[in-house]
């Protein structure tokens, strides 16, 4: 857990001891100052040095017998310099101090000047946030602890309903540690655990066969895996896949929305949190650069990107490039207030990190990404943004999508909704695209319910051939009009 590196104090790091969770690979203070120095050599003016060790565990079970079960490993380091807008990386899976050295030459080869210097001692960040506490970390849990767990929720999904003819069942848990040590003379640790649990089922009625599934992750331990979590597990599975036997396509055509709370914030998220995201904005990408300080949504949507929900997939102690992590508020009172930004951006706009520099592994340097990103409660109540709508549909589960990340423009795919007929839900449909724009969505936000729900799924986003793990989450949002599409259509 976090609680080991903030109960080591800065003196402990001396210059040949091994660092917190890295010294047992030989990884020590006068290790990283050199390889610092060295990534400097050519007048980069900022170099940082990312240790990271994960491993993971996945355990597959199908109709009630085991079908994967392997481990992951993931040892390795990654330099970077910068010098202006430009970055210059290199990364190795040898901890060596040769091989750092040559990492460091490699990045350092993006400045051409004269050497800078590194502070004489680095000194060890003590007292992160503790956002994700382990009672017993994964390397403690035995595959005989998970079988059972897996297994019962096997039987559990094919008592639920008759019609379930296959079931299919995926854990994964993670456990390790990052180190970010840079030319300012910090160093910081943070332990990571992760964890996702999967249920498909497939039913069959009349000659039809219908597909669908639920997963829940965390930032957090065995213990997250509650007899209620797993409950939901099953529910949602056997529901959301049954129900579409009696699902309908919609007709096509411009109608309100109705975005149920919880999931749907992949819609938030993709259309609209990536155009917020500094990069794309410092590039002059994005719809969003020009529109700080204006209003772009009705004064009671908010919108922030939060690493300190606890436990969630999306949180973090601290971004991959040490900088606090917290709450960033980007949408107040309707008007866009700021960016997510890591170093780079907030250098370049002359403000400071949000903590959103981000990277997949030591493999890649780090760029401005999401963390949990959700719309707060507004003023309304959910029946009454049911009621408002006389035709429209009501969209409870999306699966993949397209977005043009610069203009916004999106069409995402609805796995499970209803129709909004005279103010109340009625049929189930399926089968749904929602086509539009992401902006001019935010725009037609008329309605925001008090029952923000933050959705609890193994949500992973990809950017520029990086993959992090999220969080999102949305009330009940009312959109006054976006184009809806059958199949066909």
């Amino acid at each position: 857990m976090n609680q080991d590196t903030a109960a080591r104090p800065a003196t402990q790091a001396g210059t040949s001891e091994g660092i917190g969770y890295f010294a047992r690979f030989g990884v020590t203070e006068r290790m990283i100052a050199q390889t610092l120095a060295t990534a400097l050599a050519r007048g980069g003016e900022h170099a940082d040095v990312f240790f990271q060790h994960r491993v993971g565990s996945d355990l597959g079970l199908e109709d009630g017998a085991v079908n994967r079960a392997y481990a992951t490993v993931e040892l390795g380091v990654g330099v970077r310099v910068v010098k202006g807008d430009q970055t210059g990386y290199g990364y190795t899976e040898d901890l060596s101090l040769p091989a750092l050295l040559e990492c460091a030459r490699t990045a350092a080869a993006i400045a051409d000047g004269p050497s800078r210097p590194i502070p004489e001692r680095l000194h060890v960040r003590a007292g992160l946030p503790d956002r994700y506490p382990l009672i017993r970390p994964w390397e403690e849990i035995r595959p005989q602890e998970k079988l059972p767990l897996l297994a019962g929720l096997n039987e559990r999904a094919f008592a639920a309903d008759e019609r379930i003819k296959k079931v299919n069942l995926f854990l994964r848990d993670e456990s390790g540690a990052i180190l970010i040590a840079d030319s300012s003379g910090r160093i910081v640790e943070d332990r990571q655990p992760m964890t996702l649990l999967y249920l498909s089922v497939l039913a069959e009625a009349n000659g039809r066969r219908e597909q669908n599934g639920y997963n829940v992750a965390g930032r957090a331990g065995f213990d997250f895996y509650s007899p209620e979590r797993l409950d939901r597990v099953v529910r949602e599975a056997v529901a959301r896949t049954t129900i579409l036997f009696d699902a309908v396509t919609p007709p096509a055509g411009e109608m309100p929305v109705v975005l149920a709370a919880g999931s749907s914030g992949i819609l938030l998220h993709e259309a609209i949190g990536h155009g917020m995201e500094a990069d794309f904005n410092r590039k002059g990408v994005s719809i969003y650069a020009d529109k700080i300080g204006k209003r772009i949504a009705q004064p009671f949507v908010q919108i922030v990107d939060d690493a300190a929900n606890a436990g969630a997939r999306g949180a973090i102690n601290v971004d991959d490039e040490g900088n606090d992590a917290g709450t960033t508020h980007l949408v107040q009172d309707g008007v866009l207030t700021t960016y997510l930004h890591d170093a780079i951006s907030a250098r370049h706009f002359g403000v400071r990190p949000t903590g959103n520099g981000r990277r997949e592994s030591y493999r890649h340097a780090p760029l401005p990404r999401m963390r949990s990103t959700y719309m707060l409660p507004g003023p309304h109540r959910t029946e009454e943004i049911i009621r408002s709508v006389k035709k429209g549909i009501y969209c409870m589960n999306f699966s993949n999508g397209q977005v043009n990340i610069g203009a916004g423009d999106f069409t995402f795919y609805v796995k499970n909704g209803y129709l909004i007929e005279d103010g109340k839900l009625t049929r189930p449909v399926k089968d749904v695209n929602i086509i539009g724009n992401g902006p001019q969505a935010l725009e037609r936000v008329d309605m925001v319910s008090d029952d923000l729900a933050i959705d609890e799924g193994g949500w992973t986003c990809g950017k520029d051939g990086q993959s992090v793990p999220v969080s999102q989450g949305l009330p009940t949002v009312r959109v006054s009009s976006m184009t809806v599409g059958g199949r066909g259509s």
